[in-house]
């Protein structure tokens, strides 16, 4: 079984996994083929068995599971980096902690369709799949054993994907990433000092300001944010106030669909359909953050790498302004 352990510096924790068999050799980097036969995707229609077992499908009434004739499907991970059996198994190692790496690893397949891009797909398609998360977060959440939940999306080898045909991952951690942690307490701080959501009072000043807007309707809105890590580095945004993206309705969905979709599509107008990687932040699974925290998309395309002086120092050089970038993208045309 997988083990997470945890830093006592910093006290970030890490996911040892070595029931992958990683090798030195796996390390080497070869140049992956610019396509994979649609003969050999597990994900594709009629390769169900290729997978295990389908967790979630939508699908027609009355259709088989582990058949053709889904939409979207949502299955284990075939190399989970944790595993959804046994118990944590919490304990100190001397100075040192450590727990089992119990946790889940499910794999969304967010179409039929192999050479479709979540871009590409229609609207109706991306309404799905946003159903889908709110799905498996409200079934992981019953689980007590979970305490914080990532979706992301790698598009692309550069952004870590292996396998060409589109789709989503999840996984349920037995504990709050570090990253996610200094993020709550950012907006726990804003919201002490002023009894206001951070990320509302961004909305409200980027709205009202303009230049680092990229896309927005009645419910939402696209932006580079004002100091980004990484070149056209964007954030999907509520307009109105929401901590738990799992609590999200039918109507803000419908207006969700078509923004992710635009920003894509203006991304890959603009940077000829860069490699990206697509998080969704929410409120962890058991803490009360609804007066403070904001659901929210990071798309982070992969443009530049991170060496030395950003692992050494945490601060990131971007040679593109944020302001450059938003232009670019909001002038794009469809």
């Amino acid at each position: 079984m997988p083990e997470l352990r945890r830093d006592p510096i910093v006290g970030r924790w890490v996911i040892i996994s070595t029931e992958r068999g990683v090798r030195p050799r796996d390390f080497i980097i070869t140049p992956p083929p610019q396509t994979s036969p649609v003969s050999l995707c597990p994900f594709c229609p009629g390769q169900e068995l290729l997978t295990p077992k389908e967790i979630l499908a939508y699908r027609p009434q009355g259709s088989e599971p582990n058949s053709p004739g889904w939409s979207v499907r949502v299955v284990p991970n075939k190399f989970p980096a944790l595993h959804v059996e046994g118990e944590l198994g919490r304990e100190g190692l001397g100075m040192y902690d450590r727990m089992n790496g119990v946790g889940a690893h499910e794999v969304i397949i967010e179409t039929p369709r192999h050479q479709e891009t979540l871009a590409e797909m229609p609207v109706k398609q991306i309404e799905d799949l946003l159903w889908t998360y709110r799905d498996r977060l409200l079934d992981l959440k019953k689980d007590p054993r979970f305490r914080y939940i990532l979706i992301f999306k790698n598009r692309g080898a550069a952004a870590g994907a292996t396998l060409e045909h589109t789709h989503s991952q999840l996984i349920a951690l037995p504990v709050v990433p570090t990253a996610a942690e200094q993020e709550m307490e950012g907006c726990r701080q804003h919201y002490e000092d002023k009894e206001r959501c951070l990320y509302c009072d961004i909305v409200r000043q980027e709205l009202a300001d303009g230049a680092r807007i990229v896309a927005e309707n009645p419910e939402f809105v696209t932006l580079t944010p004002y100091a980004p890590r990484f070149p056209f580095e964007m954030w999907i945004l509520p307009k109105r106030h929401a901590a738990y993206y799992e609590e999200s309705q039918k109507a803000q969905f419908e207006f969700m669909a078509p923004i992710l979709s635009e920003t894509l599509r203006r991304m890959d107008r603009v940077l000829a359909r860069p490699a990206y990687n697509m998080m969704l932040h929410t409120s962890p699974l058991h803490e009360s953050s609804g007066p403070f925290y904001h659901w929210h998309v990071e798309i982070i395309p992969k443009l530049t790498q991170v060496a030395g002086f950003e692992w050494g120092t945490g601060f990131y050089i971007n040679p593109v302004s944020p302001e450059e970038s938003a232009k670019f993208l909001r002038e794009a045309e469809l």
